[in-house]
C-alpha cells in the first residue's frame, strides 16, 4: 500500500540522519568525545537554527525529482527513455549546483532542484563521484565508469525503492537492478553499486509490502543471489549483512560491533552498519541514530540509511519531533517526498497540474 507517512518518513529520516552525522563526518572518536561529551552527539549541531544536510541528501533528492522527470516526460512525449538517464542528467544538474554560483546561467536543466538558493552549499561530496560526473558519468553496471565502491553511489537510492511501491508491473527484480544502475552511474566496482540494490530491495518491501526491517533485511539475503547470479563480489556484501543481523540479535557493546562491521570504508560496510543500528533500535528512532554516527567511519552517510530504513518503517508521525524538525532544506524534503507519493498521474487523458508542469516539464518552479 502506498503510504505518504512512509514516503515522508523515510526522506525526512534519511535527512535526519545525514545532518545528525555530518556534524561528526571528519571526526575521530576521541574527537567527538572532547567536542560532544562521553555519550557522543546526541541532537542536531545546528547552524543558523537547523541541522545541516550533506551530499547525501542532495543526491537523494536529485534521484527523485530524476525519476518523476522520467515518467512525467514519458508521459507527455509517449515515449520515454531509461531512467537512469533522466538521473543521470539530473545529477549533472547538482554537480553545477557544487561548482557554479546560484543562480545558474540561463541554459536547459534537468530538476528544479537548481532553481533553489540552498541547493548550492558544498557539503564534503564524494570525489569519486564529483569526478566521474564531471566527464559525464552513465556508468552501468556492465560498463564501469571507475572502480569506486564508495559510498556516495547508495546512499542516494532509497527514492527508486519508495517510488515503485505498488507498481506492479515493475518486478522485484527489476526495481532492485535498477537500484544497482543508478548508483552504477558514478560508481563503478560491484561493491558500489550492489549494495543499492540491496537497500533499494529494503526499502519497497518495507514501504509496499509492511515488512519490519529485519524481515526485509531476511528476504535480500533470500534473494540477492537469485537476482545478481554469478557474482564474485557477491559473498562479501551478504556476509556483511549476516554479521550485522547477528551483531543486533546478540547483547554486546555497539562500537565494537561497528568496528568489526568497518566504519564505512566501502558502501557495504556503511549498509552493514545502518543495518545494525535499525534492527538492533528497531523501536527507538533516537538511539539507532546516536548509534549510527557516533564513530569514526561515514557518520553522516552511516546515519542517512539508518534513517530512511526506520523513516519508512515507523513512518513520519512517529518520528521524534527532535529529529522532524529543524532540518536544512524541510519543507522542500517533505515536498518531494509527497511528489513521490503523488507521482504523476499516468493516465494521458489527465491533465497534469500548473506545478507539476513547471516542476517536471519546464523546470521553473522555484517555490
Amino acid at each position: 500500500m502506498r503510504e505518504q507517512d512512509k514516503f515522508r518518513g523515510c526522506l525526512i529520516g534519511g535527512a535526519a540522519g545525514d545532518a545528525l552525522g555530518y556534524a561528526v563526518e571528519n571526526l575521530s572518536e576521541e574527537q567527538i568525545v572532547r567536542k560532544y561529551g562521553a555519550k557522543g552527539i546526541l541532537g542536531y549541531d545546528l547552524s543558523f537554527g537547523s541541522g545541516r544536510i550533506s551530499d547525501d541528501t542532495q543526491l537523494t533528492l536529485f534521484t527523485a525529482t530524476g525519476l518523476l522527470g522520467g515518467t512525467t516526460r514519458g508521459l507527455r512525449r509517449g515515449i520515454q527513455a531509461s531512467y537512469t538517464s533522466y538521473i543521470n542528467d539530473s545529477y549533472k544538474d547538482w554537480l553545477r549546483t557544487q561548482t557554479e554560483p546560484y543562480p545558474l546561467k540561463k541554459a536547459h536543466h534537468y530538476s528544479w532542484l537548481v532553481n533553489l538558493p540552498g541547493m548550492f552549499v558544498r557539503r564534503t561530496p564524494e570525489i569519486a563521484c564529483i569526478s566521474a560526473l564531471r566527464t559525464g558519468g552513465g556508468g552501468t553496471t556492465k560498463n564501469a565508469i571507475n572502480q569506486s565502491a564508495g559510498c556516495s553511489g547508495f546512499v542516494r537510492t532509497a527514492p527508486v525503492g519508495l517510488y515503485f511501491c505498488d507498481r506492479m508491473q515493475w518486478i522485484e527484480k527489476e526495481v532492485d537492478r535498477l537500484g544497482a544502475e543508478v548508483a552504477a552511474l558514478t560508481h563503478g566496482h560491484v561493491l558500489g553499486w550492489l549494495p543499492a540494490a540491496a537497500y533499494t530491495h529494503i526499502i519497497r518491501k518495507i514501504a509496499q509490502d509492511g515488512f519490519a526491517a529485519e524481515d526485509a533485511c531476511q528476504d535480500v539475503l533470500m534473494k540477492i543471489g537469485r537476482y545478481f547470479p554469478d557474482n564474485d563480489d557477491l559473498p562479501e556484501l551478504t556476509e556483511k549483512l549476516e554479521q550485522a543481523m547477528d551483531f543486533a540479535r546478540k547483547p554486546g557493546y555497539d562500537l565494537a560491533a561497528i568496528h568489526r562491521l568497518g566504519e564505512g570504508k566501502r558502501a557495504n560496510e556503511v549498509l552493514g552498519i545502518a543495518v545494525y543500528c535499525a534492527l538492533r533500535y528497531s523501536g527507538d528512532f533516537d538511539r539507532a541514530l546516536i548509534v549510527a554516527v557516533n564513530h569514526g567511519g561515514k557518520s553522516d552517510s552511516a546515519g542517512s540509511v539508518t534513517g530512511s530504513i526506520l523513516g519508512a518503517a515507523l513512518g513520519y508521525r512517529n518520528l521524534p519531533q527532535k529529529y522532524a524538525q529543524k532540518i536544512e532544506l524541510q519543507d522542500i524534503i517533505l515536498e518531494v517526498a509527497d511528489d513521490l507519493w503523488k507521482d504523476c498521474p499516468l493516465d494521458r487523458s489527465v491533465p497534469l497540474e500548473p506545478v507539476w508542469e513547471d516542476k517536471y516539464v519546464s523546470m521553473t518552479y522555484d517555490e
